[in-house]
């Protein structure tokens, strides 16, 4: 856990995917699409959502793939990226109301943590570095994702029921089965039998005033922390 989250103070939590739910395609892809071999990892991910390989295998195949990339290859990626609508618009709000926005993806932690730039709080993703051999415990699996969110909630003191999940694939699926506040966001149908409720259209306020609506909160206008 991350040394500034400890004694904190929140009113409540939101967490994020980001591949699908903030980001349309992949970190993954648009990296590679960087380094000249989209269609390579392409088959890659398919083949991983296939479950015909595993998630580090997935990173062993794909960083020298990237050993070309420089800091400003994965700056210009990360800023000509398709993201969803109203993702600043809803960070900014989040802080507003003296709560806490995180993003948990499987993608690497290098690229999740550029979005503190737009004002997110928590950053967490794949230890995995350029140029650096991919290390087994810190590679991402869907089950870290509860983890983390568990080890959040405690670092902050808060309950489980101040906190709102918001994804939209099968990576989210244990997320989803322990946290009963969520939002699916343009969902695939693995995801959706598990949903509270459910967000499509491409503006994350949408998904974010049903956010709200689970924590029993109005979404207009920023409460005054």
């Amino acid at each position: 856990m991350n040394d500034d989250v400890t004694g904190q103070q929140a009113r409540a939590l939101h967490v994020f995917d980001m591949d699908g739910t903030l980001l349309a395609g992949s970190a993954c892809l648009d990296l590679s699409a960087r380094a000249g071999y989209l269609s390579s990892v392409e088959e890659m991910e398919e083949a991983w959502s296939r479950g015909e390989i595993g998630h580090v295998e997935f990173y062993d195949l794909l960083i020298p793939l990237w050993s070309e990339l420089t800091a400003e290859d994965v700056d210009e990626t990360f800023e000509k990226a398709v993201w969803i609508q109203g993702l600043r618009e809803v960070l900014a709000d989040i802080r507003l109301r003296g709560e806490r926005s995180a993003v948990v993806s499987l993608s690497p932690h290098f690229f999740v943590q550029r979005l503190r730039e737009w004002g997110l709080d928590y950053p967490f993703g794949a230890g995995v570095e350029i140029g650096e051999p991919v290390v087994a415990d810190k590679v991402f699996v869907p089950e870290t994702k509860v983890s983390v969110v568990e080890d959040l909630l405690a670092a902050l003191g808060l309950e489980e029921d101040r906190c709102v999940v918001y994804g939209d694939s099968s990576s989210d699926v244990p997320l989803f089965q322990r946290f009963t506040n969520n939002v699916a966001v343009n969902a695939s149908a693995s995801l959706l039998p598990f949903a509270h409720v459910t967000y499509e259209g491409l503006d994350l306020q949408g998904a974010y005033a049903l956010g709200r609506s689970l924590l029993g909160d109005r979404a207009e206008g920023p409460m005054h922390p």
